[in-house]
């Protein structure tokens, strides 16, 4: 039988931490990071990590495990994940992984392969955080013009592919790939959970958080990056401090820097709803009605189910 993975994904501000808490608790399990941007010591406030009060006592994996001038990829991740993954299995934890960075779990669900010919992870990276910023249309449309047929043989919401011959493109000139590419079979008994509202009610969230990050000291915590120096980084494009080192540079006013974090914030949540309800097979739970509390009870009726499916 494969080893259990659960998953826990959903748009920012939906509720993953409580979430992923209550699921460690009851079925011993330890979290595991899969934010692109949590994984980076200092930004705390701009990513929603976890406060060390908030924990519980559960073990938490790959937070703060770079400084914020040095790069992580997917493929980087890919190694660090798999690695711990073992590691709680081989100790009988159960692998609880939260985050909404797409590709790097897609890397671990369905191991991504970051050593096929052609191919270019930062360049795939960057392809990724187009999609999720602009949309997936907007992705299409760059393999639209350079091959109008090609362009027609993948749905633009099979983002996977889109990037892959993209990608292909960008290493070779081709768009022809070398070697056959196909989905392959998760090695884990994959127990996706996925968490979304009514996107009314998410945008609300998602703009009071970004009033609670600038009353908790976002904007300290983006000017002491700026005041060290760091630009250019793969941190500081993250949303929640791009918008900022705007301000600190002159480009717009403090004001016009929050409006443009709270319309990035809810456009990128957007994207990341698109991309986990195309990429993934989920179960999805409507948290748009009451608090996250209220739908614990069913998820983790869930999980026990996909953890001892001969119970049911």
């Amino acid at each position: 039988m494969k080893p259990a993975l659960v998953v826990i994904v959903g748009p920012t501000a939906v509720g993953k931490t409580k979430t992923s808490i209550e699921i460690a608790k009851a079925f011993d399990g330890e979290i595991i990071n899969s934010d692109s941007m949590q994984v980076y010591k200092g930004l705390d406030i701009g990513t929603a990590k976890i406060k060390e009060d908030e924990k519980e006592g559960i073990p938490h994996h790959l937070f703060d495990i770079r400084i914020p001038d040095e790069d992580y990829s997917a493929a980087d991740f890919q190694n660090d994940a798999q690695r711990k993954i073992k590691e709680l299995h081989d100790k009988g934890k159960l692998p609880v992984m939260v985050g909404g960075t797409g590709l790097y779990i897609r890397a671990i669900t369905h191991g991504y392969e970051f050593t096929d010919v052609a191919a270019d992870p930062e360049y795939r990276e960057k392809l990724e955080a187009y999609a999720q910023e602009n949309g997936v249309e907007a992705l299409h449309e760059q393999l639209k013009q350079l091959d109008e047929k090609r362009a027609s043989q993948i749905h633009p919401n099979n983002v996977r592919r889109v990037i892959r011959a993209l990608e292909i493109h960008h290493t070779s000139g081709s768009l022809e790939s070398p070697t056959n590419q196909s989905e392959e079979e998760s090695p884990y008994n994959l127990i996706t959970i996925g968490l979304t509202m009514d996107r009314e009610r998410l945008y609300e969230r998602i703009n009071l958080r970004v009033d609670l990050m600038m009353e908790e000291g976002l904007l300290e915590e983006v000017q002491s990056l700026y005041e060290s120096g760091v630009r250019n980084s793969q941190a500081v494009l993250g949303i929640g401090y791009k918008e900022l080192y705007a301000y600190f540079e002159g480009q717009c006013s403090l004001e016009e820097a929050v409006t443009t974090l709270k319309r990035n914030s809810r456009r990128y949540a957007k994207r990341q709803l698109t991309w986990f309800r195309h990429q993934m097979e989920v179960e999805w739970f409507d948290v748009t009605n009451g608090s996250i509390n209220e739908k614990i009870p069913s998820i983790l009726r869930f999980v026990a189910g996909k953890l001892n499916p001969e119970s049911n």
